[in-house]
């Protein structure tokens, strides 16, 4: 089973939809018939700054912030401007340059729970709450 959500461009006595709901059409070999439903209440996160319930217009985050790290770069940036992910040969003992292709060595750090993982984890409290305003 799988739900798919879309949205549908009607006039306000949703004539277009009052057509299409309870009908069926073929998806591939399966069978699909569309369902009347409420609108989707989620919760939006903005992807620049990673916080749950703003959109850009109202977010005062200055410039990207990092998924993993909540540092101020993007997630793509990430391995060469964090100084955990770079050669340090003054601690004892060094500290090697994390390899490409590798984990980063570091906890990770949520913006919204401060939890030990990334801020579009699944594993985040908010996540779970994603469809719940309150």
């Amino acid at each position: 089973m799988a739900i798919i959500w879309f949205d549908i461009w009607d006039s306000q006595n949703r004539s277009k939809a009052k057509l299409l709901i309870n009908h069926s059409f073929n998806f591939g070999r399966y069978i699909a018939t569309i369902r009347a439903t409420n609108m989707n209440p989620r919760v939006p996160q903005y992807h620049n700054c990673w916080k749950w319930g703003h959109f850009m217009f109202s977010c005062c985050a200055h410039g990207s912030r990092c998924q993993k790290c909540n540092g101020s770069h993007k997630l793509e940036y990430h391995r060469d401007l964090v100084w955990y992910c770079k050669i340090n040969f003054k601690l004892n003992p060094p500290r090697l340059e994390t390899a490409k292709g590798e984990p980063c060595p570091h906890n990770f750090k949520c913006i919204n729970c401060k939890g030990e993982h990334m801020a579009n984890d699944n594993k985040c409290p908010f996540w779970k709450y994603r469809f719940n305003r309150e």
